[in-house]
């Protein structure tokens, strides 16, 4: 198993400490999503219960149903609370769940990987793309994160392009641990916040 992120350099006692106020405190990201609460079960149920969306998301339950996203969502939780994780959905104007973001944060390393998935019926209209954009804005304006990684499965085509043409830095194939155990090989990318505001910078 290879343990992320793999670019490592220790982050400052007052780095961190914002870090984790700023998991613990926020409420949104970006005004696109909010923070999961038990309200959300349902509509995340529904969600992720499409194979096409959970099936290449290592991370996710092995099974989906209303008593595993529960958990899921309760992990999070617990993770906001020690100012390393968030688990965070967007809903449209019928409460329906059309997009996750699923956060790790490492604070001792100023960095964080970036997971989630869009609605089939919002895929190939720029809004997933659109919504990456600002969440890496976010992460590195907001959170105060240095680099954020990101993995994919070996034929996730769609994450893969989207990272690359974000600008993101392919690092190589690693293997990511399941939640239920064993190890599923994956692609690995990493960005810095210099790179980002580089890459903003640009016509």
């Amino acid at each position: 198993m290879t343990e992320l992120p793999l670019t490592r350099v220790a982050a400052s006692d007052a780095k961190q400490r914002h870090i984790r106020s700023a998991i613990r405190n926020t409420q949104s990201l970006a005004a696109i999503a909010h923070v999961t609460r038990d309200e959300d079960i349902a509509a995340l149920t529904t969600l992720l219960s499409n194979p096409d969306i959970s099936q290449p998301i290592y991370t996710l339950p092995d099974r989906i149903d209303h008593d595993s996203v529960a958990s899921f969502i309760h992990q999070h939780l617990d993770e906001r609370k020690r100012g390393e994780g968030l688990l965070m959905v967007s809903t449209d104007e019928h409460e329906r769940a059309i997009a996750y973001y699923d956060i790790q944060v490492w604070p001792q390393w100023a960095s964080c990987e970036l997971g989630g998935a869009i609605d089939s019926d919002y895929q190939n209209t720029r809004q997933g793309s659109s919504g990456a954009l600002q969440a890496f804005t976010w992460l590195f304006d907001v959170i105060g994160v240095d680099f954020i990684c990101e993995t994919a499965a070996l034929d996730n085509v769609r994450t893969a392009r989207l990272l690359d043409r974000i600008g993101f830095t392919y690092m190589g194939e690693i293997n990511s641990k399941l939640p239920g155990g064993g190890l599923r090989p994956s692609r690995y990318w990493e960005l810095t916040k210099n790179d980002w505001q580089g890459l903003q910078s640009k016509p």
